[in-house]
This record gives C-alpha cells, sequence and structure tokens, in this order.
C-alpha cells in the first residue's frame, strides 16, 4: 500500500502556491499518495494563536511581502504581490477540492491551477463559472464537482478539517504531515526531500537526547 503524505493548505496562501508544484512532484517521486486536505486557516488561526494577514504587525507585513519576492525568484514562478482579488471566499474552491478526492481523482492538478489564477494570472477565483472550467480542464466534471462541493456532506467534511489539522499539529499552511511528522511552510520542502531519502524514523515532540 503506497505511503501517505497529509497535505493541509488553504487555496489564499501564496506559500502553498509557491511550494505547490515542488511538492506534487516530489511526492510522486517517492511514490507517495496525497491525501489533500483544504483547510478553513482563519479557523485554525483562531484555535492555535496564529494572526490573519490584516492583524499582524506592520513590520512582519513588509517583511511577507521581501519573502515572497525572494522566493518567487527562488521558485522561478510568477507572483502577483497584491493580488486584485484577495483576499476571497476560498470556501467554495476548497470544497471542491474535496469533491473531487471523494470521487476518487486527484485534485492536484485543479489545486495549482487555482493557486495559479489567484497568485500568478491575478483572476477572481470566488467566482463558480470559472471554477467549474478550471475543473474540467483538470479532467473533471465539473458541473458534477460543483453539485457535490456544495452537498452538506462534503460542507461537513470541510469543516472537519479543523480539528484534524489541529490534531496533526498544523497551525499554518501548507503542512505536509509524514506519519505524524508536521513540515510546516513550503521553504521546509529540502527537510521533507531529505527524510525521504533518508527513510529516517519521524521525529516526535516527546523525543529525548
Amino acid at each position: 500500500m503506497p505511503r501517505q503524505i497529509d497535505y493541509y493548505f488553504t487555496l489564499l496562501s501564496p506559500w502553498t502556491y509557491l511550494g505547490h508544484d515542488a511538492f506534487v512532484a516530489l511526492a510522486r517521486e517517492h511514490g507517495l499518495t496525497i491525501a489533500s486536505r483544504p483547510t478553513p486557516l482563519r479557523s485554525v488561526f483562531d484555535e492555535t494563536g496564529g494572526l490573519p494577514l490584516p492583524k499582524r504587525h506592520p513590520v512582519r507585513q513588509r517583511y511577507r511581502i521581501l519573502e515572497l519576492q525572494r522566493w518567487r525568484e527562488k521558485r522561478g514562478l510568477p507572483l502577483v504581490l497584491y493580488p486584485k482579488h484577495f483576499p476571497f471566499d476560498v470556501s467554495l474552491a476548497d470544497r471542491m477540492a474535496i469533491a473531487m478526492a471523494e470521487q476518487g481523482g486527484d485534485p492536484s492538478g485543479f489545486v495549482g491551477a487555482v493557486l495559479a489564477g489567484v497568485w500568478a494570472r491575478d483572476e477572481d477565483l470566488s467566482r463558480s463559472e470559472l471554477l467549474t472550467e478550471l475543473a474540467e480542464k483538470a479532467g473533471f466534471d465539473g458541473a458534477r464537482v460543483l453539485a457535490a462541493a456544495e452537498s452538506e456532506a462534503v460542507k461537513g467534511r470541510y469543516q472537519q478539517t479543523i480539528d484534524a489539522a489541529i490534531a496533526a499539529g498544523v497551525f499554518g499552511a501548507p503542512s505536509y504531515v509524514l506519519d505524524g511528522e508536521v513540515f510546516w511552510g513550503q521553504d521546509r520542502l529540502e527537510l521533507l526531500a531529505d527524510a525521504l531519502a533518508s527513510g529516517r524514523e519521524p521525529y516526535r515532540n516527546d523525543a529525548t537526547e
């Protein structure tokens, strides 16, 4: 049975966008099954002490812009620093990713397209017709996915990711959880790659010297 890695993210995150393609490539290189967990991050922040962007000190906000420019160059990806439609209600897009997985598909292509739509193409990804179009391009029945995303069952599972994220030790996005070990941030992908290459046992919070 393929080894699984849990992928906690929000489609509002430029960091998720910057790391998405590299993460998917790494997971495929090592034969991992990606369990996509789009998460209402604001609720996770509320539970774990994080602050949404507008409430962070201006010094932190300014540094974020510097880091985005550095990583944009490092990854060789286009990135709009101040997208016109940010922030927006990302819940429908998130739920569509959940619906795709529940229909037996891999939502990675759709997730990547939505992230690029927000952070590279400066599109309004709150529009259901645009999301449906991206779902079709990713190989899904867009209307079927949209209908499933609006169901109470998928809405309930979306909310359940809040408790699942907190239980897993996740407090920000993106987070990659391998055998219970959390790698927070796309700048930890190198460490994740090292862990996969070495085959080491996962580190634990209760580890002693």
